[in-house]
């Protein structure tokens, strides 16, 4: 570490990691070098970049977090080292021709983090963890405080008065010998934590907690070692065990909504297998090894799996942020993650779907993007409430030295403990946390608790209308203009199902099939908002738009079209009569009860006007004919008026407009499209609850406002009984935490109250 100039850090903080202790011994990690070994337990490989995630247990400051982030300063072979301190878990990219997987591994045990490795199946489900140390810490003060309280009953009962002299003396230190392991491992993570903040300059919220733990300590001892007194360590073993049970409640209380995130919520993503020669699709959560899928051009692979079928050029920009394609052979794996671009490709699934890797991607940083994150009100007081406490504690202490001496220390301890500066945190964090879990119960998902409040302060919504306020599923398609033979039909529809539109999805059903032929697809390329054109047995076809086609007799559209051409021979168009989603027209008029306006931008003609003035009302702005970039520059000029703007799109043409929106949400309906652009992701059978959601979000500023309201009432009338000595420290100590479970309970009860008056 001093060879590298790490060092510095450690003189800033008194507590690095663990030491790496004995002879290290390098052969241990010598199977790592194994290929099948390797294959298991990497995310992405390349010849230019490796991706792999490792458990380190150790973590436990700072100072760790510090050196496993900086370990490219001592191997230049790793590009990136990225820790999630929650989950004890460090994410990794190397370059394989700089370094190995075992290189990498030994780095991490030689610096005294070596991770731990399992070669289970990466699909089997993760037992819930928990602290042991803290269940070991609570238990050790649950059973030092009921003896010394059953010790002090004696005390108690005599009023002091215990003629036995050796016997008080003999119970007293009893109870000091009890106190030590509660004082000196309990409390350490609060002694801990307060010196902390010290060094950092910051009076954080277990510094008056720890203050009054020091002062009731060293009076009790000096009143039992100079025999004045019988001290306070029943108070004071009663405010850690209280202290240490609360958090370990809220802490819980936080580990289940965080449960609830990682593996009950999931992206409503589909994926296309074949099951007996027959297409189907299914939620890829259903998605197991050995499966057969199609995935069409634009869409995620959501499993490493082996090419078995066509040609596959692999877009890695989720994973590594290079777009350039990779070309895929058959019979090569392929990871999880990649973006086919191109035609139809065919593969067998190697592992099961990791639901937190598909997690990892959208929240990967290359695609994050820059809106802020608005933080609570309650922040600037939360600030300064350690400040006026220890103002308050030393108006007390003052008064009391001048009125009645013998009530200093009950006072002001009581003060110390009494205020509960974690319930004002916790308003917003509890509030947001179970809100994000019943939005994720009604398959809207989103990114973080940070979306909520962007979300609550829309006052405009961007719809596209394909997929968006459509069925794709459900419209009717026909036929208009020159026979089409049966092999005709059969090249249209396999060029069709080359495509992840859901206008080509319609035209690929309402083909004939042709079985006898076997199409060679030598050419396939897709083009936004407009078509796609492929060659199939050397005969061109183009699907698509009137603009795109450009052709004489495709310019009179009278209704949403797909136009086709074969061989530059224009043959007719595909009239598409759309059904819209059910719950559109009561959507509308939540809206507007929300004061929300509605805004339609679609790629399509004005041939659905008629329909959507109807749904909508002839106020609201209809705009057809819109490229991507049309769109993307509509919301630029309705935010530069100061509209908060929420954009609905399908993410296939509409990624751009999506990251420029304050909101951005996704619309997902049978499909392996995946946009890291939203901020959210609403499956598609969902969107019409859209303006109840916007009003559940709205409703959490209120939630927390309340918990924070009798956060401060609890605080107050706390500290008018602690200010007067009429409060013992006992007390105070089993209040504190109890306020905390009261907004805990609180926040509960109200999120699901309002969400079902909501319908949610």
């Amino acid at each position: 570490m001093n060879e590298n100039n790490l060092c510095s850090y450690y003189d800033l903080d008194a507590t690095p990691g663990l030491k790496a202790k004995g002879k290290f011994v390098s052969e241990k990690f010598g199977y790592l070098d194994d290929e099948a070994t390797f294959h298991k337990l990497v995310q992405f490989n390349s010849p230019e970049q490796v991706n792999i995630t490792f458990s380190i247990p150790q973590m436990h400051c700072s100072s760790c977090v510090y050196l496993l982030e900086n370990l490219h300063r001592i191997n230049v072979g790793v590009k990136q080292s990225q820790v999630n301190f929650q989950k004890k878990q460090i994410f990794i990219i190397y370059n394989p021709k700089e370094t190995t997987l075992r290189k990498v591994v030994e780095l991490l045990a030689f610096t005294g983090y070596e991770p731990v490795i399992s070669l289970k199946d990466v699909s089997a489900k993760k037992s819930g963890s928990y602290n042991r140390q803290q269940i070991f810490k609570i238990g050790v003060a649950g059973f030092c405080f009921s003896n010394i309280m059953m010790l002090s009953f004696p005390e108690y009962f005599s009023g002091g008065q215990i003629d036995e002299i050796i016997l008080r003396k003999t119970f007293a230190w009893i109870i000091v010998g009890l106190s030590l392991p509660t004082l000196f491992y309990s409390a350490s993570g609060i002694f801990i934590s307060a010196w902390k903040g010290l060094q950092q300059r910051f009076l954080n919220i277990d510094l008056p907690i720890a203050l009054a733990i020091v002062v009731t300590f060293i009076r009790s001892y000096y009143e039992i070692i100079s025999g004045t007194g019988s001290g306070y360590l029943d108070s004071g073993t009663g405010i850690i065990f209280f202290m240490l049970v609360g958090r370990w409640f809220q802490n819980k209380t936080y580990d289940s909504f965080s449960f609830d995130r990682d593996y009950r919520s999931y992206f409503p993503l589909g994926v296309t297998v074949i099951d007996a020669g027959v297409e189907k699709n299914i939620p890829i959560t259903q998605l197991q090894k050995n499966y057969r899928i199609i995935i069409r051009n634009d869409e995620m692979i959501p499993a490493d799996a082996v090419l078995v079928k066509g040609a596959a050029n692999i877009d890695y920009s989720f994973v590594s942020g290079e777009n350039t394609p990779v070309q895929k052979n058959k019979g090569e794996i392929i990871y999880a993650g990649g973006k086919q671009s191109g035609s139809n490709i065919e593969l067998t699934v190697l592992k099961d779907v990791s639901q937190s890797y598909i997690t990892q991607l959208w929240n990967n940083d290359i695609f994050r993007d820059k809106k802020k994150e608005d933080n609570s009100f309650i922040h600037p007081w939360s600030r300064y409430f350690t400040i006026v406490l220890f103002a308050i504690a030393g108006c007390t202490l003052i008064y009391w030295w001048l009125v009645n001496p013998l009530k200093i220390l009950p006072a002001v301890t009581a003060v110390l403990i009494v205020a509960c500066p974690c319930s004002l945190l916790l308003s917003a964090t509890f509030t947001y946390g179970n809100m994000l879990r019943i939005f994720g119960r009604n398959k809207f998902f989103l990114k973080n608790a940070g979306i909520i409040n962007a979300l609550s302060k829309i006052n405009a919504v961007v719809f596209d209308k394909t997929g968006t306020l459509t069925q794709s599923h459900n419209a009717i398609i026909e036929y208009e203009g020159k026979p089409i033979s049966i092999q005709q039909q059969g090249m249209v529809q396999f060029a069709a199902q080359q495509s992840t539109h859901p206008l080509s999805k319609l035209v690929a059903t309402s083909l004939c099939m042709d079985t006898k032929s076997n199409w060679q697809l030598t050419s396939f390329e897709e083009y936004p908002n407009l078509g796609l054109q492929a060659t199939i047995n050397n005969n061109s076809i183009k699907i698509g738009s009137s603009s795109f086609i450009k052709n004489d007799e495709s310019i009179a559209d009278t209704g949403t079209s797909i136009h086709l051409m074969i061989n530059e021979n224009y043959f007719g168009k595909f009239k598409v009569q759309q059904q819209y989603r059910d719950g559109i027209t009561p959507l509308v008029k939540g809206l507007q009860e929300e004061n929300v306006t509605p805004y339609i931008l679609s790629g399509d003609n004005n041939s659905e006007k008629e329909n959507l003035v109807k749904i909508f009302g002839s106020q609201t702005a209809l705009y057809f004919h819109q490229s991507p970039q049309q769109k993307l520059d509509f919301i630029k000029s309705l935010q530069q008026n100061n509209q908060n703007v929420l954009m609905v799109g399908d993410g296939l043409n509409d990624a751009g407009a999506l990251m420029q929106s304050n909101v951005g949400i996704a619309v997902s309906d049978n499909s392996a499209r995946f946009s890291p652009a939203s901020d959210a992701i609403i499956d598609g059978g969902q969107v019409t609850l859209l303006d109840k959601f916007i009003s559940f979000a709205r409703s959490g500023k209120k939630i927390v406002a309340a918990s924070f309201i009798l956060s401060i009432i609890y605080n107050a009338v706390g500290l008018y009984f602690a200010v007067q000595g009429k409060l013992s420290p006992l007390v105070a100590a089993i209040l504190m935490p109890a306020s905390s479970i009261s907004i805990i309970v609180l926040v509960y009860l109200l999120t699901t109250v309002v969400a079902h008056k909501k319908g949610l």
